[in-house]
């Protein structure tokens, strides 16, 4: 089965649906088949992998597809967060505690810090 993207505006993911393979020959093909299928000629839709082969990684509604890079970013939850190329996700501009083995945080996007939850 193929995987495909539809990109709305600001290259947000709004849905991913499934395109038989006897449908989907190639990515054109499948493209071609959503758009006459939801009869939305300007749609733009992009093939995504299940298996991350290609374009990074698998598209998830909320995320962002990378025109200039051709590939799916995951969805950014706060502002504030930085994409790390390295490990591929967002992180908050500030390190979490490095007891946070021992102890659970979470991200306070109004104040730009970590707060320790009760036990």
């Amino acid at each position: 089965m193929a995987h495909f993207a539809k990109i709305g505006e600001g290259n947000i993911v709004e849905t991913v649906v499934v395109v038989h393979n006897d449908v989907a020959t190639t990515e054109q093909a499948g493209i071609d088949f959503l758009k006459n299928l939801y009869k939305d000629p300007s749609a733009t839709w992009v093939q995504t992998s299940y298996n991350n082969n290609f374009r990074k990684q698998f598209a998830g509604i909320g995320g962002t597809y990378d025109v200039e890079n051709d590939r799916f970013l995951p969805r950014k939850i706060y502002p504030s967060l930085i994409f790390n190329e390295e490990k591929y996700r967002y992180e908050p501009p500030v390190p979490i505690p490095d007891d946070h083995a021992e102890k659970n945080y979470d991200w306070d996007e109004e104040n730009l810090s970590w707060v320790e939850l009760p036990e």
